[in-house]
């Protein structure tokens, strides 16, 4: 419960505002615990290493999603060998947000893998063991990334202390995995 109050940012303002919250005439502790911690316009900045697609842009705005930036950012993030597209999770990208926010930079992330297609990661999988059977690539909250001019183990310890998900730190291979799974590290090769 601790992580959960923590991630949605209500564990800084202390038990006492979250009940005084939820003890406001219409507001249900429901609401107060409901993700809606986070700017009200939030963007992100992605550049595909291996297609040179580019997303810099609002992808959330007036307490919603756009589903034309989604669909957007859907097509950077696709399988490269094969140019398969599949939804991805928002969450994903709220994560991104907040780690730009952390590493306070404006520079996109490059994206080394996004969403892979279940042949793929099969395919990659066979190559290495490194290669989860599971991937969450394969249901589309994961991505492989680096910032440019930002240190490695800096955008690892900010994905990390974001707690949104999985953190794999690749230093050989040069990117962070970043996925919106269960909460969880790791370091590889």
């Amino acid at each position: 419960m601790t992580e959960m109050l923590a991630r949605r940012g209500l564990l800084r303002l202390g038990a006492g505002a979250v009940l005084s919250a939820a003890a406001m005439p219409g507001v249900s502790l429901a609401q107060t615990l409901a993700p809606q911690a986070g700017p009200a316009i939030r963007r992100v900045a992605l550049h595909n290493l291996h297609t040179g697609d580019k997303f810099n842009d609002v992808y959330f705005e007036r307490g919603q999603y756009v589903p034309d930036a989604l669909h957007a950012v859907r097509r950077v993030l696709r399988d490269w060998r094969n140019g398969e597209q599949h939804e991805m999770d928002e969450r994903l990208f709220d994560t991104l947000n907040e780690i730009s926010t952390r590493l306070d930079t404006r520079q996109p992330f490059q994206i080394i893998s996004g969403y892979r297609s279940p042949k793929t990661n099969a395919m990659l999988h066979a190559k290495s063991s490194g290669v989860a059977s599971n991937s969450q690539h394969t249901h589309g909250k994961a991505v492989d990334v680096r910032v440019p001019g930002v240190e490695l183990s800096n955008l690892r310890k900010a994905a990390w202390d974001v707690k949104a998900g999985g953190v794999g730190y690749y230093p050989v291979s040069n990117f962070v995995h970043v996925d919106v799974a269960r909460v969880r590290q790791w370091t590889g090769a």
